[in-house]
């Protein structure tokens, strides 16, 4: 009996309760009020359909008839399975070919047949309402995009970086997009894009994913607590969103210049590029875009974390990150073309080059931690170094050298404003933030931001009305 075996069944039973009128007891109400009640609070109406009708009532109309028509009335699920047979009550075939009509239906000549009918449709059902889905995340076809969501631009940026990078053969065009998304396993033949091709083309992939984001923030002391020092919340694909948090953080921690030429100057952060970069990308590609937590990437004095909702796969555990280990992305078609854009490797060395590198800048080793999410800890020099420490006991920014410094290297810009700006409120506190932004022709929104940098060195407020009031400063010890 097909109810019995869907109650058993270990899968579908899990998910599946089957209500059959034979099994009702004994209430208070017509048989014809009871299944009809009965299909309402259905969700799939599963029907099997013989050689007889069965009962009819004053109307003619049997039970079976009438729970149909009330599922098309509601607009139920439905699954019809058809028993072949040689003869059948006329009402019976009637009511078939009207079924035919609006579904698609199933035949079977026995138990087995029927049984195995009805598993693969349960299944395929939970698959379409993802109650259970077989593929990973990034390969599951979005059930509403389409190809009018995905930015060419971004394919095309995204095809010469691969080119350059990985000798990726296809090239670009407006007219093979398609073709180079079913190359990169993203999109189906006719059309259907996956949740990895969003994430890596969309127009506005958080329009989809809404928790995609990656948070930085900048905190003065140890502990993860307001006041912060500066707060950014990026959007974006997974390029944009790795960009931007590498350049968030690279503005906020110390550069030290070496040696220079004419053509170019050696710049070292306290914090290799390389590590921060890398813990940023694993974080974007393997976490679980099914959480509603978003990748959090935090600067303290002591250290920068990068906190990753998900967990690590099966068979990986924190001790084997800082060894040798299996490669076993959790997005692994979204990791794939992460890689070919060169952004990652694909043999399962970026926790191991990490370690090296903290440790190659005389860095304590980094840690990684799974507790409700994954969290890998840089840890920053012993005696941590913020903004304006950096600027008065490294004089080789500020000074001559500091001339030699290309425009392009990051900090050199931001580090002058921020020690004009002390030199600007130092003498003269009425002046006003627009007009420190005018003297130095950037805009409010840098002007707040480079101040909010001070005040790990600093307590600076503006005191009184915006117009005549005055900037208090007193320095921290």
């Amino acid at each position: 009996m097909i109810s019995n075996y869907i109650r058993e069944d270990a899968l579908l039973g899990k998910f599946f309760e089957p209500f059959i009128f034979e099994e009702i007891p004994a209430v208070d109400l017509s048989a014809q009020e009871a299944y009809i009640s009965e299909v309402g609070r259905s969700d799939i109406y599963l029907g099997i359909y013989g050689q007889e009708y069965g009962f009819e009532n004053d109307e003619g109309i049997s039970p079976t008839e009438l729970e149909y028509n009330e599922a098309v009335a509601q607009c139920k699920y439905r699954l019809i399975f058809i028993k072949r047979t040689e003869r059948r009550n006329p009402k019976e075939e009637l009511l078939i070919k009207r079924i035919e009509q609006h579904v698609i239906r199933k035949s079977f000549s026995d138990y087995e047949e029927l049984r195995t009918a009805v598993y693969i449709s349960l299944v395929r059902y939970m698959e379409e309402k993802e109650l259970l889905r077989l593929l990973p995340w990034d390969a599951t076809f979005h059930k509403t995009a389409s190809l009018q969501d995905i930015d060419p631009e971004k394919v095309s940026s995204f095809v010469q970086l691969a080119r350059e990078r990985r000798h990726f053969k296809l090239q670009f065009s407006e007219e093979n997009i398609l073709d180079i998304l079913i190359h990169l396993h993203v999109a189906s033949l006719d059309g259907r894009i996956t949740n990895a091709a969003l994430m890596l083309f969309a127009k506005n992939p958080q329009q989809f994913f809404i928790t995609s984001e990656v948070k930085c923030m900048i905190f003065p002391t140890e502990v993860k607590k307001k006041p912060m020092l500066s707060y950014q919340v990026y959007h974006g694909t997974v390029f944009e969103l790795v960009d931007s948090a590498v350049g968030f953080i690279m503005q906020h921690i110390d550069a030290y210049v070496g040696t220079h030429t004419t053509t170019s100057v050696n710049v070292k952060y306290e914090i290799p590029i390389e590590a921060v970069t890398e813990l940023i990308v694993n974080a974007i590609t393997h976490r679980s875009y099914e959480s509603n937590g978003s990748v959090e990437v935090m600067l303290f004095k002591d250290r920068l974390e990068v906190w990753n909702p998900g967990q690590l796969p099966a068979g990986l555990t924190p001790a084997k990150l800082k060894g040798a280990h299996n490669s076993l992305p959790t997005n692994p078609t979204l990791a794939n073309s992460i890689y070919l854009a060169g952004y990652i490797e694909r043999v399962g060395t970026g926790t191991t080059d990490v370690v090296e590198l903290c440790q190659n800048a005389g860095l304590k080793t980094p840690e990684f931690i799974q507790d409700e999410d994954f969290r890998a800890i840089i840890w920053r020099k012993n005696v941590p170094q913020n903004d304006m420490q950096f600027l008065i006991e490294n004089q080789s920014l500020t000074n001559n050298n500091m001339q030699n410094v290309p425009q392009n290297v990051p900090q050199k810009q931001r580090l002058l404003r921020v020690r004009k700006i002390l030199e600007l409120i130092i003498s003269n506190k009425r002046i006003s933030t627009e007009e420190i932004g005018q003297q130095l022709g950037v805009s409010y929104k840098t002007i707040r931001r480079d101040i909010d940098s001070l005040r790990s060195s600093y307590r600076i407020e503006w005191k009184g009305p915006s117009k005549t009031g005055y900037w208090e400063i007193e320095k921290l010890n």
